[in-house]
């Protein structure tokens, strides 16, 4: 779903911005992202409504705005009181529209006295491409995305509870919506609440990427990206003002979605962007990406200075957001990008990401040299106080890796998903034991705790190019992975779609615990283009949720 904020009001229309930012194109490493967006405008008007309806503020609140725009001092406005509601009385007879903010956004909400007609109530959709009902919500779809308005909340006041009363939208003609009440009271007043689903926006005036976000025990949502706003919001900042021209930032909202609980900036003079969060059973988030700064904020560091042009960070933040735990760059004297972090029982990170460097930090390495090429994955494991190396390893072969899947068992076991366009990748107990497609196959390997043996490591690919991005671990130790794929014969196992139904399509497959088989692998698409770009498992091992791209025409699922 496209992000979506109210942005003005009148008696008779409100005005929606769906903002979409302009997605990465995977492909070979390391990814360069785009601070462009799109932006279209949804307004919602009221049919046959009253343009003259009296306007009053209820519940006076103590704060005071003061408006000194221009030279005219005559025209300055100040000490204008604000109020948590604004009503329009009598928009349609007998039906006042209320105005108020709720969660950072702005509802509304229709308010009818005894003897009003709900089915006078009428709003049209302008900015559309389609308007249509799905399971009682009325979802709005424009080139960028979508609004979708649940099934709309009704209800009336008794002397001693709320009685709920069936609601539900109408399409009356094209674009026009209306709503159909089930029988209620008619001599009470009837509420109806049109729910904008759950969303808010995150941002300042500049450009602000979101690129992770994890969530924690209780439901608070930990997000990590970047933004060249100077006025990004700020909770218990540990930094609290944008330092480059663009900045990673870090932000925790609570389980109910109506506060920050945290928010701070994370970078240096340089460029700086937040890749991946993850949060243990304490609260503490951990996240990596990378940075061009010199004078990243450092504080317990294992690397305490940038070697290359480019340096992947790793940063824990401790659960109240008060301070960093640790902080440290991590590369060499190239180019090193973080793009995937874990944390296993023991509070140990684990790290993955690309290098070019040939001096990147190893230690205890399964793969102590660069296998070559430009780009090869890295995996390291730092120690729960970040102040030393479990083990550090290339990994790769001698063309080219990248990718950003990593996981983590309950033994402690690191999973590394990715693509490579390598003929020499490292194999170990392969289901495929060569590349056998034009450019990027993928690959999925599982690492011991200590990083001393590897259990298995195996393409997965067909003739044509694929790309690996999301990985997850079930208890049982099956390794579940997903990305796209252009191949016509990509290996497929118990399918639940056994062909590729367009250019490209999605992909989805279950490796055993032993990575010995393929328990289902399958294609899943329709006959434009679909990429999978993320994946995660029940306790019960299986499939909870993903992310789908369908190109063009923005589809998640």
């Amino acid at each position: 779903m496209a992000q979506a904020t109210v942005f003005s009001f009148s008696p008779v229309e409100a005005v929606f911005a769906l903002r979409e930012s302009a997605r990465e194109q995977p492909g070979g490493p390391p990814p360069k992202a785009s601070l462009a967006h799109n932006t279209a405008v949804l307004r919602i008007k009221l049919i046959g409504a009253n343009p003259e309806a009296d306007i009053s503020g209820e519940d006076e609140l103590s704060a005071r705005s003061n408006y000194f725009i221009g030279k005219d001092h005559t025209a300055w406005r100040r000490d204008v009181p604000q109020f948590l509601r604004v009503r329009y009385s009598n928009i349609y007879p007998s039906t006042d529209l209320i105005y108020y903010g709720k969660q950072r956004q702005l509802e509304y909400d229709f308010s009818l006295r005894p003897g009003a007609d709900p089915t006078r109530i009428r709003l049209r959709i302008e900015g559309t491409n389609e308007v249509r009902l799905h399971q009682g919500d009325l979802v709005l779809v424009c080139s960028t995305g979508e609004i979708r308005l649940h099934r709309p909340h009704v209800y009336q006041l008794g002397d001693s509870e709320r009685k709920e009363i069936r609601g539900d939208y109408v399409l009356k003609r094209k674009n026009e919506v209306g709503f159909r009440i089930a029988p209620y009271d008619r001599s009470k007043t009837l509420l109806i609440d049109p729910v904008v689903a759950y969303s808010t926006l995150l941002g300042g005036s500049g450009d602000d990427i979101p690129i992770h976000i994890a969530v924690d025990a209780v439901g608070n949502a930990y997000v990590t990206g970047y933004t060249s706003s100077l006025d990004f919001p700020v909770a218990s900042p540990i930094r609290g003002g944008n330092h480059g021209g663009l900045d990673a930032f870090v932000t925790k909202i609570s389980a109910a979605g109506d506060g920050l609980v945290y928010s701070t900036y994370l970078g240096g003079t340089g460029d700086d962007r937040g890749q991946s969060i993850i949060v243990d059973p304490s609260g503490n988030a951990y996240l990596t990406g990378y940075t061009r700064s010199y004078d990243f904020p450092i504080k317990n560091a294992i690397q305490t200075r940038l070697r290359g042009s480019t340096e992947a960070f790793v940063t824990k933040i401790n659960a109240d957001g008060s301070d960093l735990v640790y902080s440290t760059y991590l590369g060499g004297s190239s180019e090193n990008y973080g793009w995937g972090i874990a944390v296993d029982s023991l509070g140990n990170t684990l790290v993955r990401g690309d290098t070019s460097s040939r001096d990147f930090p190893i230690v205890h390495a399964i793969q102590p040299t660069h296998g070559g090429g430009s780009f090869n994955c890295f995996l390291t494991k730092l120690s729960a106080d970040g102040n030393s190396f479990v083990y550090s390893t290339y990994w790769g072969g001698s063309i080219g890796e990248g990718g950003i899947g990593l996981a983590v068992d309950a033994a402690g076991n690191a999973y590394l998903a990715g693509y490579t366009a390598s003929n020499d990748f490292p194999t170990v107990n392969p289901i495929q034991s060569r590349h056998v497609g034009s450019g990027f196959d993928a690959f999925l390997s599982k690492f011991s705790a200590d990083g001393q043996k590897v259990f298995y490591s195996t393409y997965l690919g067909g003739s044509r190019p694929e790309w690996q991005y999301g990985i997850s671990v079930d208890p049982d130790g099956n390794a579940y992975v997903s990305g796209y794929t252009e191949s016509v014969a990509f290996p497929v196992v118990n399918a639940l779609q056994a062909t590729n139904h367009g250019g490209i399509d999605a992909f989805v497959a279950k490796v055993n615990a032993s990575g010995s088989a393929l328990v289902y692998s399958t294609y899943l698409g329709g006959s434009a283009d679909d990429i999978a770009s993320s994946i995660a498992v029940d306790s019960s091992g299986k499939c909870l949720r993903g992310r789908l791209y369908k190109i063009n025409q923005l589809s998640c699922s």
